[in-house]
């Protein structure tokens, strides 16, 4: 009996030319970190997601480690900021078999401790040198870190053991507080050792250069994915195929970072639309002209 009722009722509508009921689509949830790249790919996607696409996109911040958890358990659909292979690999050895990887968003991404070029290379360019005791008094026994559920922060731990590093201590922090910190150390010419990431807008922002690791603990190039729960493509196939087509060069991230952090990330995101209009419409469409 209900079945023949529906029948009926999609025989009335389609005989009225009416427009049968569209359901409607969930928002789509990203998941980001307030990371300077983080925070401009994901809103940077998230624009064109909403301006291009028609789709309402929700954004949800929180560290790093509940991202994972929320891909593997469903709870948001994508997020933008898996540096793989070494950085996020705890996090991947838990839920890796439980997401998906929609592509890389750039490579050539790495980790590693800065330092401000104005200290003497001859003095300080590896992270052996720290374990002087000169070195660590200038420093006051500090190593200026992010957020406690940061890859880098785990393995600026482990670098402190690997290296010996005595009577340091990484100071955890956010990436705000690092910046900060930095930047105050900078205006007062003063010693700082920061744990530090390239794409970042302080790289345009201060002279700076990477300590040398030869023992390799906080890992060589990067790469970064976009990760989706599984069965986002199978529900929102142009979303996940526009994602899967964003590719940026490390330069060109790097400038949009440091323009959002002297205006505004939205700023940042309308222009670089706007200067890459090209490359935008074959990440939305799929077309070369």
């Amino acid at each position: 009996m209900q079945d023949k009722l529906l029948q009926t009722f999609f025989a009335v509508v389609l005989a009225a030319g009416l427009a049968l009921p569209v359901q409607a689509q969930d928002p789509v949830r990203i998941g980001w970190t307030a990371w300077s790249d983080a925070e401009f790919i994901t809103k940077l996607t998230a624009q064109l997601i909403e301006e291009r696409m028609d789709r309402e996109v929700e954004l949800i911040q929180t560290d790093i480690a509940p991202q994972y958890q929320g891909l593997a358990s469903g709870d948001i659909d994508m997020m933008m900021m898996a540096w793989l292979p070494g950085t996020h690999e705890d996090y991947m050895d838990a839920v890796g078999s439980d997401i998906v990887s929609l592509g890389i968003l750039y490579g050539y991404a790495r980790l590693g401790w800065a330092v401000p070029t104005y200290i003497p290379e001859d003095q300080l360019s590896s992270i052996e040198d720290l374990k002087d005791d000169a070195v660590r008094s200038q420093l006051d026994g500090t190593i200026t870190g992010i957020d406690p559920g940061a890859g880098l922060t785990r393995l600026s731990e482990q670098a402190i053991e690997d290296y010996g590093l005595d009577g340091y201590q990484l100071q955890i922090s956010s990436g705000a507080g690092m910046t900060a910190a930095l930047a105050r150390a900078v205006r007062r010419d003063e010693w700082i050792v920061v744990t530090g990431w390239s794409p970042h807008w302080k790289f345009g922002a201060h002279d700076l250069r990477y300590l040398e690791d030869p023992r390799g603990t906080l890992g060589s190039f990067e790469r970064v994915h976009a990760m989706s729960r599984q069965g986002f493509y199978q529900d929102n196939p142009e979303v996940a195929l526009m994602v899967s087509r964003i590719q940026l060069e490390l330069d060109v991230l790097q400038d949009a970072m440091f323009y959002a952090q002297e205006n505004s990330y939205d700023e940042a995101v309308t222009r670089f639309i706007d200067e890459h209009d090209d490359l935008v419409d074959y990440w939305v469409t799929g077309n070369i002209d």
